[in-house]
């Protein structure tokens, strides 16, 4: 392995324990009244204002082409899998959402097969997902494994779960030909562009000067600049260099660092069923990952 795909499992890694820990902060901020569309719509416009900074100037794609994938990537990795996700939160229980959005892995690997011939379905991919599909349902359903079925809220959340799993895809292509930082910056503006439909059913609701609390700005800063404007470039980065299926992969270490995240700031417990979670999660992921 050469040292930047060697990097590149590292910073995948890394961004997914990030993203892991977003749950606890977009948590906090629903508490303080901000709606799920409101909470995207202020990390996003932080977020691009940010990467302007040290974005190149350039504004278009090489092509219309190109253009119209950077605009499926806003749609798929930013307004539509975002309204996906919290709207499928008002129909049905956290779990069954946690559990079918965090699956995507398992959607890109399907997609990926259908699409590509240098991907190839082995006994050790199979059965390193489904150890990571079965230690992320002990840490989410923590044992008590109850599934009350909503058909809106599942098929929401499924339509989230595919939403990242054709944002992987996707960004492999454009991985090859356009830097981290213009693909980020594509994917930020067009979705909050794509997103201002979304108003027209859930008007804007939260006061302006509530956003002087400390407890708002805080953890809108740590979504924007490192969940949003960080991750999302490392991420594109991540791909060109692993791969869409190694880096999706990763994505099932996501529960891990909401389960750590919850115990440290939350105080929520780390019960044995739980680690046992953990440990299925890692011996999966290390089984899909080595060749």
């Amino acid at each position: 392995m050469t040292h930047s795909r060697y990097l590149g499992h590292v910073v995948a890694i890394c961004v997914v324990l990030v993203w892991g820990v977003t749950f606890i902060n977009t948590k906090v901020l629903l508490g303080t009244g901000l709606s799920p569309i409101e909470i995207f719509v202020l990390r996003f416009i932080i977020a691009y204002t940010g990467i302007w900074t040290f974005s190149p100037r350039r504004l278009w794609c090489e092509s219309w082409r190109d253009e119209l994938r950077m605009l499926a990537l806003g749609i798929t990795g930013g307004s539509f899998y975002f309204a996906a996700e919290n709207e499928a939160l008002r129909w049905t229980m956290a779990n069954n959402v946690s559990f079918i959005v965090c699956s995507a892995p398992v959607f890109t690997i399907l997609l990926a097969l259908l699409l590509f011939r240098d991907v190839r379905a082995t006994g050790r991919l199979f059965l390193g997902t489904v150890l990571a599909l079965a230690g992320m349902a002990a840490i989410i359903f923590n044992g008590h494994f109850v599934l009350h079925l909503s058909p809106r809220g599942d098929l929401l959340a499924l339509a989230a779960a595919l939403c990242w799993a054709v944002y992987s895809i996707l960004i492999r292509s454009v991985s090859r030909r356009y830097s981290a930082v213009f693909i980020t910056r594509k994917v930020f503006a067009y979705g909050l562009l794509t997103i201002l439909p979304f108003f027209a059913l859930h008007p804007w609701q939260f006061p302006l000067s509530g956003l002087l609390q400390p407890t708002v700005w805080m953890n809108l800063l740590f979504l924007s600049l490192v969940a949003s404007l960080i991750c999302f470039v490392l991420w594109s980065w991540a791909v060109k260099e692993i791969g869409a299926l190694s880096s999706s992969n990763y994505i099932y270490l996501n529960p891990i660092a909401t389960c750590i995240a919850s115990a440290i700031i939350l105080s929520e417990p780390i019960t044995p069923i739980a680690i046992l979670g953990l440990v299925l999660i890692i011996l999966g992921v290390y089984l899909a990952e080595k060749r």
